[in-house]
């Protein structure tokens, strides 16, 4: 009987001092799961240290070892769609070089799958221990404001890492949007899902590629890809204003109807009054100019990403 094969997924952007570590834990992962075939694909996503010739090297010496390298930098979502287009297996996961994905819950996350009779097993962090408290804060207000501005329902502190089916990569799949936010996208697709918390980990080796400013625009490509909300609040500021203009004009022209008193004159407070509302044209222009500027994006249909080299372009041993 044929055995199931599973692609394992790993996103790589300078990741050279890590991928050692990594490889030695997922050969003990493979080496536990004996009644499944592998096959781990690395992609490389512009890096500048020496992730690609550890990568070629890997592939060149182990027939189960693949990559897909990029011209330049595309980003992480870039990579894990590469992964994902290029996975042959019956399941795909994707998991980090840095071990904060730990390999060792793979055995445990395909026995659920297979268990629970669902299509996706993801991983969630049961705390923040170790990250810069601002950084929690921020995390944590952000999976509740997009929770109730937005239909797709998203679990905190969910990670990238992620079993799933073909059935659910193919679903995956077949969303060709250009703008990309993955976790979102798992959960538009539906299919039952089971979820496993651990702890945090630290990085193994290295630097962490996520600035704070990284992923607050990252927060916004989320709001902007599963929520209309910043359209339906701008538009409500907008009547409001108008709400409160026609107010004052009533209040100043009953005020003349009934006192001969002249008004105070007070240009700085009149001055303020047009820098707000000219503060509140500005912003909601701005959440208009955000959706043009992601369709805009979207209508030029360029690729997602363009391949310098794969693992066809070596020798193997």
């Amino acid at each position: 009987m044929k055995r199931e094969l599973i692609s394992v997924i790993v996103p790589c952007y300078n990741e050279a001092e890590a991928l050692p570590y990594f490889f030695e834990e997922l050969d003990k992962v493979v080496a536990s799961m004996p009644d499944y075939d592998f096959e781990a694909i690395y992609v490389n996503d512009g890096s500048r240290d020496d992730t690609l010739s550890i990568a070629r090297e890997r592939a060149r010496i182990d027939s189960k070892t693949r990559y897909v390298s990029f011209s330049r930098n595309f980003g992480k979502e870039a990579a894990m769609l590469a992964g994902l287009r290029s996975a042959k297996g019956d399941y795909a996961v994707i998991m980090d070089a840095d071990l904060q994905d730990p390999p060792s819950l793979l055995p445990q996350m395909m026995s659920l799958l297979k268990e629970k009779g669902v299509d996706s097993v993801g991983t969630r962090r049961g705390n923040r221990k170790g990250e810069p408290p601002i950084r929690s804060f921020f995390a944590n207000c952000f999976y509740k404001i997009i929770n109730k501005i937005s239909k797709v329902k998203f679990v905190p502190a969910a990670r990238d890492y992620r079993l799933m089916s073909r059935r659910m990569l193919d679903a995956v799949l077949s969303m060709s949007e250009y703008n990309r936010f993955s976790k979102g996208i798992f959960e538009w697709v539906g299919f039952k899902t089971e979820w496993i918390s651990y702890s945090n980990i630290e990085r193994v080796a290295g630097t962490t590629k996520w600035s704070f400013w990284g992923l607050f625009r990252y927060s916004l490509d989320c709001i902007l890809a599963f929520s209309t909300a910043p359209l339906h609040i701008s538009s409500f500021v907008g009547v409001g204003m108008c709400g409160v203009s026609i107010i004052g004009a009533l209040a100043i022209l009953i005020r003349k109807l009934v006192s001969s008193a002249s008004a105070v004159s007070g240009w700085a407070s009149i001055t303020c009054m047009i820098l707000f509302v000219g503060g509140i044209q500005l912003f909601c222009i701005g959440v208009l100019g955000q959706y043009l500027a992601k369709t805009y994006l979207e209508t030029k249909n360029r690729p997602d990403y363009i391949v310098a080299e794969t693992e066809d372009d070596i020798t193997r041993e």
